[in-house]
């Protein structure tokens, strides 16, 4: 499980997310953290393949945010 602190666009992170060609599949939100299941094995790859992807959208280079893998 990874987990996304965005204050904003956060149902837009959602949607791309869940959108990756299956390996995001969103949780719950609680507060400003966005919790996501994922296919990818290794949980700290799985997150930075989250920011990396965020920050690629049109929307996304200039939010502030955090994204970790949950142990």
């Amino acid at each position: 499980m990874i987990v996304i602190s965005a204050p904003l666009q956060g149902d837009k992170m959602i949607e791309l997310l869940e959108n990756l060609e299956g390996q995001f599949t969103f949780v719950e939100k609680k507060g400003m953290k966005l919790f996501f299941e994922t296919t990818i094995e290794d949980k700290v790859v799985a997150a930075r393949l989250a920011r990396e992807t965020i920050k690629k959208a049109p929307w996304g280079a200039g939010l502030f945010f955090q994204a970790d893998a949950v142990v």
